[in-house]
């Protein structure tokens, strides 16, 4: 990858300043100095750079990493399991189902110094077009910091939930960055037995903290035949061993059969054997027309799918006016060539000026995925960016029921409960957001559309809704969620909504069967929703529907009186039965204490839990949301004694499926 890419990712690696020191195991007992914020991991393969790490940095070797000895692994280990996925029928008629598949390199942070568990900003990275990824690549590393980035929980936790598998990152960068052959080395050395030590440790991290795989990047030059036949072995290693755990690999077109660095562009003869050797391929930039067109015959020649090679488009700099041949990756008038990759779409929020807003995000984000008529049933014919909702059908995990969504993105400018402002800080943790809806956001009117977004204003639970604002001159339905659920004679769907300004009739949208074709919509059945003033929760029994029979798809009609409207969905449930609260988790502690840091561990509670909250409860006995987390341990920082009270009470719950929370496991700190 060019030298300008590289040179933004050292920069913004190296601009960390907080200290990271060791941190007490989450089974320890509170220790003064020892409640520290917990950070990502990251490693050099072996040995370590001449000198001393920079501010905020710590340099660690893979090979001496033991999970019994991990600090922080109870703050960095994922805990959503990898969803199941299906593809409804598309929303559109030039997208395809079968074909090419979308993989993202995201840097979400710096390598050093990126919290395990979010941060106090609204200002983050926050994807929400899952459906359209088939692979998240946690981008990252610098000769300074690390080389090796195991992918934060939030992360892996939210991409679990849309189905889409994360891998971390093995970085060797080219010596112009500061990179050292002897690092290749370190990586693929062999022990007295043949076996390559740092393979097996990959795969333990990965199960270890509960992502997907990695993507190798071996871009150091200076290599030989002999080194390049080591590397082909490790990751012939990495892949047999991380097959058995459920993990794949990634590997990057740089190194070749000679052991030089020689970005081809193309799966040819000088890096089919990496490709043979791994899951998939990404393509280095350097493609033309042609030597895509040749690098899906040479896989299909393999027998494997071309899909497999992801061509890398590259959008740091210029997102969706970057220019790109479509047509030699995913043409509209044929086969799709093979797959895509971005690298570095976090664009969309990073061009963005100062001050920018979750809200400037997602209408960023929304244009880059959907495309310029930000409506996936709808593309724009005239947009030159070709969007991936243009080409790449989406997908769902919403199968089983219980279901349930807040809409929550994973960041926020507040917290709410019950619509009800219960933390004023801003806050991003991806771990809290939901699964959230696939065609974002697919409106069918005869009238004038109305825009449809996330909003961050206000909200049910978590940080933010979907409001809808235009004028309905006729009746709108909004496409919510393609779903595979399954229906009984008690299934029932709650909406909790708020109207905000104008004159709107609500009703739930079902469908009990997919579409007749591409780009049709989905026929609806439609159910009343109860108004009133204020957020209303209504339960619709869906009266009429086949017990035994399937929902495939959930929405909303509006209809208004020709005037402006204003409509806020805080959230939406599907259940048959009513709902359970969960039992509460169990040993909560403080397991490390300095000043105001805080680390907080416990038990997971028995049964299905969402997530766990953590409350003050301040002398006025008003509680005050700290913070959220699938883990079994979080960190708060910054606390201060208030209104002269000796010590602090904390409530921790769990949280189920359906937003029930369990009774209270209350926790104290003496000040």
């Amino acid at each position: 990858m060019n030298p300008t890419r590289r040179t933004v990712l050292l920069v913004t690696g190296a601009g960390a300043t907080a200290a990271l020191l060791p941190a007490s195991p989450a089974t320890a007992k509170p220790k003064a100095a020892a409640a520290l914020q917990p950070y990502a991991s990251y490693w050099y393969p072996d040995s370590l750079p001449s000198g001393s790490p920079g501010a905020g940095i710590t340099w660690r070797g893979l090979k001496a990493w033991r999970a019994d000895t991990d600090a922080d692994l109870a703050f960095n280990s994922a805990s959503v399991p990898l969803a199941e996925r299906f593809t409804p029928t598309p929303a559109n008629t030039t997208a395809r189902s079968g074909q090419a598949r979308i993989q993202s390199l995201v840097s979400f942070g710096p390598t050093a110094s990126n919290p395990s568990q979010g941060s106090a900003t609204a200002d983050y990275y926050a994807p929400t077009h899952w459906s359209y990824v088939d692979e998240l690549v946690f981008w990252g590393g610098s000769s300074g910091e690390g080389l090796i980035l195991a992918p934060n929980a939030p992360i892996v936790d939210a991409a679990h939930r849309h189905g889409v598998p994360v891998l971390g990152n093995v970085f060797l960068p080219p010596a112009a960055y500061g990179g050292q052959l002897q690092w290749t080395r370190d990586l693929v050395q062999k022990d007295a037995a043949g076996r390559y030590p740092l393979a097996a440790q990959l795969v333990a991290v990965a199960e270890a903290y509960g992502f997907d795989g990695w993507f190798v990047n071996a871009e150091t030059g200076g290599g030989n035949a002999a080194l390049a036949t080591d590397m082909l072995g490790f990751l012939t290693e990495l892949k047999r061993l991380g097959a058995a755990k459920g993990q794949r690999v990634t590997w990057y077109d740089s190194m070749t059969v000679s052991g030089s660095v020689s970005w081809q562009g193309a799966l040819n003869n000088q890096n089919r054997v990496f490709f043979q050797a791994a899951d998939s391929m990404f393509v280095d930039f350097r493609w033309s027309s042609g030597s895509l067109a040749s690098s899906g015959q040479n896989a299909d020649q393999l027998s494997r799918s071309r899909y497999e090679l992801w061509a890398g488009v590259d959008v740091e700099s210029n997102g969706w006016n970057s220019s790109v041949n479509w047509d030699a990756i995913v043409p509209g008038s044929a086969a799709h060539v093979v797959s895509v990759g971005f690298y570095r779409p976090e664009w969309t929020r990073n061009h963005l000026p100062a001050g920018r807003t979750p809200g400037d995000f997602h209408a960023a984000d929304d244009r880059f995925w959907t495309g310029r008529s930000l409506d996936p049933a709808q593309p724009d014919p005239g947009d030159t960016w070709r969007a991936p909702a243009v080409s790449v059908a989406d997908r769902s995990t919403v199968t089983e029921v219980p279901f349930a969504s807040v809409f929550n993105t994973g960041h926020g400018l507040r917290w709410y409960e019950d619509g009800e402002v219960t933390s004023d800080t801003a806050w991003n943790h991806l771990g809290l957001q939901d699964r959230l809806p696939s065609r974002q956001w697919v409106v069918r009117t005869a009238g004038q559309r109305p825009s449809v977004t996330f909003d961050f204003a206000d909200a049910w639970r978590g940080g933010s809704s979907v409001l809808v604002d235009g004028v309905l001159d006729a009746p709108a339905t909004l496409d919510l969620y393609a779903t595979r659920l399954p229906l009984t004679a008690a299934t029932v769907v709650e909406l909790t909504h708020r109207v905000d300004s104008g004159n709107v009739r609500v009703e739930l949208a079902v469908a009990t069967a997919e579409p007749s074709g591409p780009g049709q919509p989905y026929t609806y059945t439609y159910f009343p929703v109860d108004a009133g003033n204020g957020w209303v929760t209504s339960t619709v029994r869906l009266t009429g529907l086949p017990a035994g029979g399937t929902a495939y798809a959930l929405g909303v009609r509006l209809t208004g009186s020709g005037g402006a409207v204003k409509w806020r969905l805080g959230g939406i449930a599907v259940r048959d039965q009513a709902a359970q609260s969960p039992a509460t988790p169990a040993d909560p502690r403080i397991t490390g204490a300095s000043g105001g840091d805080l680390r907080f561990a416990w038990r997971a509670a028995p049964g299905d839990v969402r997530q766990y909250t953590l409350h003050r409860i301040l002398p006025d006995g008003t509680r005050r949301f700290l913070g959220g987390t699938a883990q079994r341990a979080f960190f708060v920082g910054g606390l201060t004694p208030e209104g002269g009270e000796r010590t602090a009470r904390f409530e921790l719950r769990a949280v189920g499926e359906l937003y029930t929370a369990s009774d209270p496991a209350t926790v104290t700190h003496t000040w």
